[in-house]
């Protein structure tokens, strides 16, 4: 078993963790005190009606990842956006305006504003996604005819040198990141979403003590699932034998919602089973988790397990992995 079916990301000063269509996020406020959302995805692309289409469910679970996640971290971030106005107010008018109540907020001009943050969330994400495209899919590839044009004819170490080029781009571009104090922080509570998870489905009480001797590791990270979707476009980009340029590129951008389901597909089952070969597999994307994943302190554990409490119930699931754990050991006894 050893799969509690729960996932999640780090996002500023917080964790995000969700089970099914349920999510709850989980952010250290400013004044220490822990702060948690619980909310349905109503906005979710992935029901059980895809969940047993494979490919489909690996692109819209990626789709709900990347929209549920920018909404998440606008959120998180908003509690310190606040806590910076208010600092930077004149304290003696401040004292004043204290003592009378706070006016109702204009429900129409609240719409207004969540209409504008929506807005800005889409236009972000847009932004994001065809940077990422530009930056990991179409730079390599145009610097991989560079190499071709000086030095070999060959097509498929072309193609090679292009997947080189982009898992090179790849981990620059996360080494770069990483040396950020803020990012530091945010992997720092990606160490905490990982450590809870590992802590239950490994038959452990959800504690701080036991979640700071769990694994930082887990198979299914989004790490993983990026270090899978490079591997496959290595793969995939191989195949690819058309004379023009324009066709080549809107190939690999076609192919990107078929590598993102076969990447999804290898992480889903790298969390099922413990066949040597999905782990041998694995294992670059562990490997990877060195500059993504850093071990978190215990007020950041703390948020891991308020986030994880607020969607699971993590006590029956601990009873049956314990329960399959005694059953296989007594098997293995006789």
């Amino acid at each position: 078993m050893k799969y509690s079916g729960i996932g999640g990301q780090s996002v500023m000063e917080g964790v995000m963790m969700r089970n099914g269509k349920k999510y709850a996020v989980a952010v250290r406020r400013p004044d220490h005190e822990i702060e948690v959302k619980v909310e349905d995805n109503k906005g979710s692309l992935f029901d059980e009606k895809w969940n047993r289409v494979p490919l489909v469910r690996g692109v819209l679970s990626f789709i709900d990842s990347l929209v549920l996640g920018m909404s998440t971290l606008m959120y998180s971030a908003s509690f310190f956006e606040d806590e910076e106005e208010e600092s930077g107010k004149d304290k003696k008018k401040k004292d004043k305006n204290e003592e009378q109540a706070e006016p109702a907020s204009d429900p129409k001009e609240q719409a207004k504003k969540d209409r504008a943050e929506k807005a800005l969330m889409g236009g972000t994400l847009v932004f994001s996604v065809v940077l990422a495209v530009a930056i990991f899919m179409i730079l390599p590839y145009y610097l991989s005819q560079l190499f071709q044009r000086f030095i070999t004819d060959n097509a498929n170490l072309v193609a090679i040198f292009e997947g080189i080029l982009r898992l090179v781009i790849f981990i620059g571009y996360i080494f770069l990141i990483s040396r950020m104090e803020d990012i530091q922080r945010v992997f720092m509570y990606h160490g905490a979403e990982h450590k809870c998870i590992n802590c239950i489905e490994h038959g452990l009480d959800l504690t701080v003590e036991n979640v700071r001797k769990s694994s930082k590791e887990h198979k299914r990270c989004g790490t993983s699932f990026l270090v899978f979707v490079i591997v496959i476009s290595i793969i995939l980009y191989l195949f690819i034998r058309v004379d023009s340029h324009a066709m080549r590129l809107v190939i690999r951008l076609l192919l990107i919602p078929v590598i993102a389901g076969l990447s999804y597909e290898l992480i889903r089952a790298a969390g099922r089973t413990e066949n040597r070969f999905i782990q041998l597999l694995s294992k670059p994307g562990l490997w990877m988790q060195g500059l993504t994943v850093k071990e978190p302190d215990d007020e950041m554990i703390e948020v891991g397990i308020a986030s994880v409490e607020a969607v699971f119930d993590w006590k029956p699931f601990v009873e049956e992995v314990r329960a399959e754990e005694a059953a296989e050991n007594s098997g293995a006894g006789q």
